[in-house]
């Protein structure tokens, strides 16, 4: 059964969802994707590795709010030996930090193993955490100035501001794709919340065919063999509708008999 939704499903975008979303994501994608480029190239499904001060006034763990942090057992017996030797001065640790994994994909020559195109979901923390913000941010400029390699580069989440290519457009979603040869200049396709996403390039080496990857019927394919229907309108979309998106949204979730 297909998302209820002509476009982006506003539902999915919950923290108790995305982290979900996002791993279906990355593995459907890599099927189409490793599907229409064999056998000259294949795909593998690679990872980024964040680290955050659990401390931080910005930090929160995104998309995984079953995460938990075991407290010291403050009744477990003091080792017991000689007398304790007072030392002159105190030191403190760091703050604790809790590492986030990331899935993107790499499509990679089958002769050479070379990176030919990258592509990336965009997380939240990518957006709204300062610290992952510039790390990604970082990787992403590396990218484009240090390799040859293209970008694909696909964010779902209303939430958040946008990452910081230049003229960009206003819209609810997006997906760009830079080709190496093509710099500076990157595709765009702006989409609103009501507006159907578009089939997107995924560009390879210049003048070879590029294969399609359409994020529309990979949106309904997840929210099917995810089972979203049973428990996503549980809660409200995050961040929240505006009211007459609200009204919208109710009318499709449950239309008139």
């Amino acid at each position: 059964m297909p998302s209820p939704f002509p476009g982006m499903n506003p539902y999915i975008e919950q923290a108790a969802v995305w982290q979900d979303f996002h791993t279906r994501f990355m593995s459907t994608a890599a099927d189409v994707i490793g599907a229409q480029v064999e056998p000259r190239y294949f795909v593998k499904i690679e990872e980024h590795r964040y680290l955050h001060e659990l401390f931080s006034a910005e930090r929160e763990p995104f998309g995984r709010p079953d995460l938990s942090v075991l407290p010291g057992d403050e009744n477990a017996p003091v080792p017991s030996g000689g007398a304790a030797v007072a030392a002159p001065a105190t030191v403190f640790t760091p703050d604790a930090v809790e590492e986030e994994i990331q899935r993107y994909l790499e499509i990679r020559d089958r002769q050479t193993r070379e990176v030919v195109t990258v592509v990336e979901l965009l997380s939240p923390s990518n957006k709204d955490s300062k610290e992952g913000r510039q790390q990604y941010w970082n990787k992403v400029r590396l990218l484009l100035s240090r390799t040859k390699a293209n970008l694909v580069e696909i964010d779902l989440l209303r939430g958040g501001p946008r990452m910081p290519w230049r003229e960009m457009k206003e819209c609810d979603y997006y997906a760009l794709v830079s080709r190496a040869s093509e710099r500076p200049r990157v595709a765009f396709w702006p989409v609103k919340l009501r507006e159907a996403l578009s089939p997107i390039p995924i560009s390879l080496r210049p003048d070879e065919p590029e294969p399609l990857l359409d994020l529309q019927a990979l949106i309904h394919r997840i929210y099917d063999a995810g089972r979203y229907r049973l428990f996503i309108y549980d809660s409200d979309p995050e961040p929240p509708l505006s009211a007459s998106d609200a009204v919208w949204a109710a009318q499709l979730l449950h239309p008139p008999a």
